[in-house]
């Protein structure tokens, strides 16, 4: 079977300068600086072509990237007469002697490490099936969640059947991914207080190529907003935890000083009774974190919500990067265009990214 490709044209310097010379109007050596110019920059092509040497230029489906065979040829591209092409539209990545096009658009490809948001679309044997936006469904074993409690041990058949009151279908939840198979698909895990289920917020969905990888993924941000900036483009806003660890210390001091009263008074102290939790893990991995009733939200704060959640889509529908502080100036931009209902215009969605550029031109930061 032949296989046909699209690839652009590729003229010689000298082919150039013969078509120039058979057209009459122009002269060797008599070139004007238009000219001049575009001959410059198909030089510099070409050059970029025969060596692959530049990382960020855009290149279109069935576009030679380079002619060199030392390349080794990754995702996004194909070999074909010794020559290594383009197969999506994207920019041009290096990593060593590795060549790879990194689309604009596309689904998400987990990557071990990613902090990532998810919604649970089916259980099986001890696991459930999380979409995350990808080619496949992630999987979440039952071992890799913490159990209401904090106890640390080995999951028995009760704990699989009680697995749709941990999780169940159609919750989100924000998780890790632990490790990658090899057909794209995902394992993912909770074991940490800052995963789990979502509550109290509102989902929204980006482009996952602009959310920028940083360190820290979740964000406490102006307003008694928190948001969670998941690396496959699902994001999660929703009302700041006003729960400090004092508090919560605190509250767990009197919860055992009251059942050491209670149990004075009745049938005395029993092991146990009263006692404190051992770590904090153990203090918080209740049922309640599982619970599916959303704490009392007042109209400020969902108005808030509201208002980050439109600035998410604005940066998206911008098609600009988006992180932390591009999204509290986003929100601060968008004060000044009155009610959260104005922005879901579509000119006020171009004024807000035109906006936050301008502003980072201004203060000398290369977007």
């Amino acid at each position: 079977m032949s296989i046909i490709s699209i690839t652009t044209p590729v003229f010689s310097g000298q082919e150039r300068i013969d078509s120039a010379e058979g057209e009459g109007d122009v002269e060797i050596g008599n070139f004007d600086d238009q000219d001049n110019e575009e001959l410059d920059e198909f030089l510099n092509v070409k050059q970029r072509k025969m060596i692959g040497l530049q990382i960020s230029d855009i290149v279109t489906p069935g576009e030679l990237i380079t002619g060199d065979a030392t390349w080794m040829r990754g995702h996004g591209t194909y070999y074909l007469d010794e020559n290594t092409y383009s197969s999506v539209a994207g920019t041009i990545l290096k990593v060593n002697k590795l060549l790879a096009v990194v689309p604009f658009k596309g689904r998400y490809r987990p990557e071990t490490g990613d902090h990532v948001v998810g919604r649970i679309i089916g259980i099986s044997n001890k696991r459930w099936r999380v979409e995350l936006g990808a080619e496949h469904a992630g999987v979440l074993l039952l071992g890799a969640v913490n159990l209401p409690g904090g106890v640390l041990r080995r999951k028995s058949d009760s704990d699989e059947l009680q697995m749709r009151m941990i999780l169940k279908e159609g919750d989100l939840l924000n998780c890790e991914v632990q490790s990658t198979f090899s057909d794209g698909s995902a394992s993912l895990h909770t074991r940490s207080l800052k995963y789990g289920k979502l509550r109290n917020g509102m989902f929204v969905k980006v482009n996952p190529s602009l959310i920028v990888r940083t360190k820290n993924h979740l964000h406490e941000l102006p307003g008694g907003v928190s948001v969670i900036l998941g690396v496959n483009g699902y994001c999660w806003i929703y009302k700041t935890k006003n729960i400090s660890n004092t508090s919560t210390t605190n509250s767990s001091t009197s919860k055992a000083e009251s059942a050491l009263k209670a149990a004075n008074s009745t049938t005395g102290y029993s092991a146990g009774m009263g006692s404190i939790s051992i770590t904090r893990l153990e203090e918080e991995s209740s049922w309640e974190i599982y619970s599916d009733k959303n704490e009392p939200i007042s109209t400020s704060i969902k108005e808030t919500i509201s208002r980050y959640r439109c600035c998410l889509v604005a940066l998206d529908f911008c098609s600009i990067s988006i992180d932390a502080k591009r999204l509290v100036k986003a929100y601060e931009i968008s004060l000044g265009y009155g009610e959260v209902n104005n922005l879901t215009n579509e000119e006020i969605k171009k004024s807000i990214g035109e906006d936050l550029l301008n502003s980072e031109k201004m203060r000398g930061v290369v977007v």
